[in-house]
């Protein structure tokens, strides 16, 4: 092959090539994530799951690693992605992770597009209120009360339908605005999963307390591809060791400390058998 059509074949070859990176950036940059598991979770959530100085850690996190490991990969092997709630299913349908742990809730209509393994854990919604404030002692005593949940949470909704009809809402876009708020007294409590509720109150160093009065169950599930029953039945192995030998327990306590938190035991831990 002479020079200038060794040329030209080079210049196709790069032209194909950049042309292929816009049609899928995931298969451009696939070779960097070869031979690792990509695990969805969230970023933003003290407790669970969260972004700190380049390094992740939750509980969340925590389980993810372990059952990481059961399926033959190190903690160096793991790619962590965010996941935020909008975008979970599409993530799992598109191929851009193989499991995501994000306080993500098994639901009838999440299970037509998505599979779970687990249940992982079973939360319950609660309210975070000040230290030193006891008159909210749960749902019913928010009438008249400023109760902050974070936008498109059902949340605070369900508070107002069920319990209390004269609490005033409050919307901001994170928990952590939510916890600003209480901490300025913005308003008085705020309601989502006790889980949740528990990161944020161990990251007030001691501020903000859990009313301990869950009044919801949400199961949280592992979610992965749609159909992968295989995958489903491995992850749901690596959780029932990992609450048979303690570890589950000490994960909890670890990313929960100086909380008193601890999961409505009738629910808790619960048996992993979705998806198989």
């Amino acid at each position: 092959m002479d020079r200038p059509l060794k040329r030209l074949v080079r210049n196709l070859t790069a032209i194909l090539c950049a042309l292929g990176c816009l049609v899928s950036l995931a298969a451009c940059g696939s070779d960097k994530e070869a031979g690792k598991i990509r695990v969805g979770i969230k970023f933003d959530q003290p407790g669970l799951g969260f972004k700190k100085a380049g390094t992740y850690v939750g509980f969340d996190v925590d389980v993810a690693t372990y059952i990481a490991g059961k399926l033959g990969y190190s903690a160096d092997d793991i790619v962590w992605k965010e996941a935020p709630s909008k975008q979970r299913e599409a993530m799992l349908q598109n191929g851009d992770v193989d499991m995501i742990l994000a306080s993500y809730s098994i639901t009838d209509e999440r299970k037509r597009a998505v599979s779970f393994a687990g249940p992982y854990i079973v939360a319950g919604q609660d309210l975070l209120v000040r230290k030193e404030d006891h008159h909210i002692r749960g749902p019913e005593d928010l009438n008249g009360k400023r109760l902050c949940s974070v936008t498109g949470s059902t949340s605070a909704v369900t508070v107002k339908k069920r319990f209390a009809k004269e609490v005033q809402l409050m919307e901001q876009p994170g928990y952590a605005e939510c916890a600003t708020a209480l901490f300025s007294g913005i308003v008085d409590a705020v309601t989502t999963d006790d889980i949740i509720l528990a990161g944020l109150a161990s990251a007030s160093r001691g501020r903000l307390r859990l009313v301990g009065k869950p009044f919801t169950q949400e199961y949280y599930g592992v979610g992965i591809k749609k159909g992968n029953t295989e995958l489903a039945h491995k992850i749901n192995a690596a959780l029932a060791e990992m609450e048979a030998n303690g570890s589950w327990q000490r994960a909890l306590e670890n990313n929960t400390r100086g909380t008193h938190y601890k999961p409505d035991p009738r629910y808790n831990p619960p048996k992993p058998v979705e998806g198989e």
